[in-house]
């Protein structure tokens, strides 16, 4: 897939104890984006931070988390983006998202890779 110059970057703030079903909400998005043929999501674990409840949570040895922060980045076409919007408000029970016009610059992938 070759994305077009303008995106949107879809971005999804929860924590990792977050589950739908049983199993971590951030799996369970980013095996849906790839289910509905989104160009790619990354998830990355915060070292610190706190959200609506105002808990911090962090990896510092004396106020160890089990539930740190993470994000999850979302980049493709705004309608594909909009379409997967519907699926994270019936699955996420807290946390927020958010989403932004992006400028692709290069985007390049390897037509051998295996999928």
């Amino acid at each position: 897939m070759t994305l077009t110059e303008k995106a949107v970057r879809l971005k999804i703030f929860t924590g990792e104890e977050n589950r739908l079903k049983h199993r971590p909400l951030y799996e369970v998005i980013v095996e849906e984006a790839r289910k509905q043929g989104l160009a790619g999501a990354s998830v990355y674990r915060g070292v610190m931070g706190y959200g609506a409840n105002s808990q911090v949570r962090t990896t510092s040895i004396l106020r160890l988390s089990e539930d740190l922060p993470l994000i999850i980045e979302i980049i493709d076409k705004a309608e594909k983006i909009e379409s997967f919007k519907a699926f994270l408000n019936e699955s996420m029970t807290e946390g927020l998202v958010t989403s932004e016009e992006v400028n692709i610059e290069i985007h390049k992938h390897n037509e051998g890779a295996k999928q």
